[in-house]
Formats: structure tokens, C-alpha cells, sequence
């Protein structure tokens, strides 16, 4: 994986040692409201990170670092199998409202329409902040569901 530069941010690699400062950012539980679950610590976060770090070739994780505060700010994912890569983001609640999810998974989209034929991803109906990134990455929702989200989706191409 290679880092990918935006105008705001670096993203950079998951690594097992980012693991202390993103239990920071992302230590708010509000951040769980619509995937559940709660915040982790350090300690679990680098076991998490270590896994996905050396994990199969498909799960690509990025830390974003905001080159302007020189801080991580939040994460985004990809798992590709085969031509399909379904993304995920999280920014931290401090950089929430800066346009910086989109920024990052715009980019993301952007890079892996390179190499897939279909990029998905999964948002709680209720979750506006979510979806407002994801159609500013040129997904659309599809109106089918998987767990209570809607799925969104963008054909390289369409």
C-alpha cells in the first residue's frame, strides 16, 4: 500500500505504532452511535492494527494525518475482493465539519476505481453525515439493505 496525498491530508498505512494516538481520536462513544460497539484502548487498538496490518492483501487501512496540525484525525478502509471494494471512514469529533471524511474517502474512491469495477458501502439510514460523504465520493444509495444500512455503490464507469 502507498501513502495517498489529499490538499489537507496524508494517508498514511496502517501500522500497529499509530495505535496511541488514534485511541485519542477516537475515544468519543458518539462515534459508535450508528456502527455500535465502543471505544478501544491503546493496548487492543495495536492488537487490531497488528492484525490488519499483516491481514490479507484485500484489507487496505489508512490512518489520515492532517498535515496542517501534523495529528491523526480519523482512518479510512477498504477490503477488496476480487473487483469489488466495499470503504469505510472515521474522522475524530474535534475535526468533525471540515470536509475532511470526504476529502479522504474521495480520494480512496479515486484510487481504487484504478483497479475494481465496484466500490459499496453500508450507512445507517439516519446517519446524514455518512452519506453526505459517501455521494461526494459518487456512491449512490441503491435501496437494498444489509443489517439495518442502506447500501451505497458506485460503478467504475457509471
Amino acid at each position: 500500500m502507498e501513502t495517498i496525498e489529499t490538499d489537507q491530508l496524508t494517508l498514511v498505512p496502517l501500522q500497529p505504532e499509530h495505535a496511541g494516538e488514534m485511541a485519542g481520536v477516537l475515544s468519543d462513544p458518539a462515534l459508535h452511535e450508528f456502527t455500535g460497539g465502543s471505544p478501544l484502548t491503546a493496548l487492543e487498538l495495536r492488537a487490531r492494527y497488528a492484525r490488519l496490518a499483516t491481514g490479507p492483501a484485500g484489507w487496505r487501512n489508512w490512518v489520515l494525518r492532517l498535515r496542517s496540525e501534523d495529528r491523526l484525525v480519523g482512518y479510512v478502509q477498504a477490503t477488496v475482493e476480487g473487483r469489488t471494494a466495499e470503504v469505510a471512514w472515521v474522522i475524530g469529533t474535534p475535526w468533525q465539519g471540515r470536509g475532511l471524511a470526504k476529502e479522504a474517502a474521495t480520494a480512496l474512491v479515486g484510487r481504487l476505481l484504478d483497479e475494481v469495477d465496484t466500490v459499496i458501502a453500508h450507512i445507517h439510514p439516519a446517519h446524514a453525515a455518512s452519506q453526505a460523504v459517501a455521494a461526494a465520493a459518487g456512491l449512490c444509495p441503491t435501496g437494498r439493505s444489509q443489517d439495518g444500512e442502506i447500501r451505497w455503490e458506485l460503478q467504475n464507469g457509471a
